[in-house]
């Protein structure tokens, strides 16, 4: 081991002083692995990236928490489009009969998108505003978490008070001055409101700001203005299991429920959809593993134009250092010495190339960042350790037959074309 090491370290300096000796060449060789580096691991960052952001704001949804709806998530809507438009959206009594039926739910929700809406406070006006109408278990659903005030009371839910609660974008438009606004009244609809609380701040996403720019209000309140059913509200229904409930039990209840519900016959298709989180996550990991795939793909024609570069600087290397060899070799440096000498200046090679391509995927993250405001480009660790032993298993196939051909020469016949 010891023996081993040495040569190790001999082969190291050895293969630096010779890098370091022909700089320009040195250059040209890693280029191709810098670019390829750069390719794959930049591709490899930015889905990864995006992937996360995604998946973060997903799991607002919960793992835990089955929907009611037209359409199901695991299929692309315009294939079965005909199909699922016909369909009801959920109403108010049957989510009236899930909650009073499904025994194995924790908290049911239903809740409506009401848009054109203008939100005032004094001369600040948001127009064209998002407003949330929802039962009580709203928050308990979306895990909606106050930076002040408070939540919805019971009593506030059902009686459907004249109470509001704001994003935090939306409470800063509005109250450009104020740091709490809770207790402030702003008009909707002609009624006077009362703010009882503020969101936390979720920030931009891909997927839109979450709840900085909507304000919620009871659905008892707004059923009293609006047509609730109307296709254009896109209601839905959210039920949270019961902790230790399988979802795939409480799925069938709810199925049960809502077919007796609708009077569907025992044979008759059922005409709505119960989605859950996995059903996301199995289209996302199809839809980012293609990506990743075409990523390695772009990258692994640079990587082995870059690889084939390495061994031919290295053949041209052995050729001018064959009567070194043939010294060495007459003074005893074994076959496996003169093998490691050559490969592990391959591995340099590739390894400062590999190197600098991640420093260059670094410095497009931070570039791209002072840009994009919807997500963060982050280099992982992962990617580090990827990009540089994709390096390491370029510089030893590229260097390897190279080594093998110097290691192999006869002392003597290597000796003599120096002369």
């Amino acid at each position: 081991m010891f023996v081993f090491l040495k040569i190790l370290q001999a082969g190291f300096i050895l293969a630096l002083q010779e890098l370091w000796n022909n700089k320009l060449r040195t250059f040209l060789s890693i280029l191709g692995i810098t670019i390829g580096i750069f390719c794959v691991i930049s591709v490899q960052m930015m889905v990864e990236s995006v992937e996360r952001n995604v998946r973060s704001s997903f799991e607002r949804l919960g793992n835990d928490v089955l929907y009611i709806d037209r359409f199901p998530w695991d299929e692309d809507p315009s294939v079965n489009w005909w199909k699922y438009i016909k369909r009801p959206y959920p109403t108010y009594r049957e989510f009236l009969a899930v909650k009073e039926k499904i025994k194995q739910a924790d908290a049911v929700s239903i809740r409506i998108i009401v848009s054109g809406k203008d939100l005032k406070y004094q001369n600040n006006v948001v127009e064209d505003l998002r407003l949330i109408a929802g039962s009580h278990d709203l928050g308990a659903i979306f895990n909606l978490e106050l930076a002040d005030g408070r939540y919805f009371s019971p009593t506030e839910s059902h009686l459907g008070n004249k109470t509001i609660i704001l994003g935090s974008t939306l409470a800063e438009q509005l109250f450009p001055t104020i740091s709490d606004p809770t207790g402030k009244e702003v008009r909707l609809m002609g009624h006077k409101l009362t703010i009882i609380g503020i969101l936390k701040k979720e920030g931009k996403s891909l997927l839109g700001d979450g709840f900085d720019n909507v304000a919620i209000i009871p659905y008892n309140f707004m059923r009293r203005y609006v047509d609730v059913n109307s296709r254009s509200m896109r209601p839905f229904i959210g039920i949270k299991a019961a902790e230790g409930v399988p979802l795939a039990a409480l799925k069938d209840e709810i199925t049960g429920v809502l077919r007796a519900e609708r009077k569907l016959k025992p044979k008759e298709e059922d005409n709505f959809a119960i989605n859950e989180l996995s059903l996301l996550s199995s289209i996302l990991d199809s839809v980012f593993g293609v990506i990743n795939i075409a990523g390695w793909l772009i990258g692994i024609f640079a990587i082995l134009v870059g690889g084939f570069g390495i061994a031919n600087i290295m053949f041209v290397s052995v050729k001018e250092r064959t009567g070194i060899i043939g010294i060495k070799k007459s003074l005893g440096a074994k076959n496996h010495f003169i093998l490691f000498e050559f490969l592990i200046e391959a591995i340099c090679l590739c390894l400062l190339g590999g190197l600098l391509g991640l420093f260059f995927v670094y410095g497009l993250g931070l570039l791209a960042n002072s840009f994009i405001e919807s997500f963060t480009l982050m280099l992982s660790m992962k990617n580090v350790i990827y990009g540089l032993t994709i390096s390491i298993v370029i510089g030893v196939i590229a260097g390897y037959i190279p080594a093998i051909v110097a290691s192999r020469m006869n002392p003597v016949e290597a000796i003599r074309q120096n002369f």
